[in-house]
């Protein structure tokens, strides 16, 4: 793989085995999660705002952070899920001028079932892998994403 950085150092050849198996293992993933949004005629980014908000609500802003959107464009996403009753905004309590945004039940059960079908979807991969094994490769993703778990590139 080539890099625009003349002062890089040249990866391993287990750093490069290690990305390829990245790549493939997110080739999968993104698949899956493709697949199960649009199977409920979601977007891929539409899903991943359920899933954020599945076990939360929050403020406006702090789901445009977790999904790495302007302002412009999480609302138009929240309009869309909301004309479908699977969000409702809400006045955030600390900030007059916020909004807050949780899931309908309809909205719940719906992130509930695609979290499902993506869990069986991906359950043969992980299934090879004894318990100590899937508990070891855990800690070793959060650790390469960082202590708050938000790498960015």
């Amino acid at each position: 793989m080539a890099t625009s950085n003349p002062e890089a150092r040249p990866l391993s050849r287990g750093q490069v085995e290690l990305i390829d198996a990245m790549v493939r293992a997110s080739f999968v993933t993104m698949a899956v999660l493709t697949r199960t949004a649009a199977e409920h005629d979601l977007s891929l980014t539409q899903l991943r705002m359920l899933a954020i908000l599945r076990d939360r609500q929050g403020a406006m802003s702090e789901l445009a952070d977790y999904l790495g959107l302007d302002r412009s464009t999480i609302s138009g996403l929240v309009d869309r899920a909301e004309k479908r009753g699977l969000l409702r905004r809400t006045p955030n309590p600390l900030d007059g001028r916020g909004v807050d945004v949780a899931l309908t039940s309809e909205g719940i059960e719906l992130a509930h079932r695609g979290a499902e079908q993506i869990a069986q979807a991906l359950s043969p991969m992980t299934r090879v892998l004894s318990r100590v094994e899937a508990r070891r490769l855990v800690a070793l993703l959060e650790r390469m994403f960082g202590p708050d778990g938000a790498y960015e590139p």
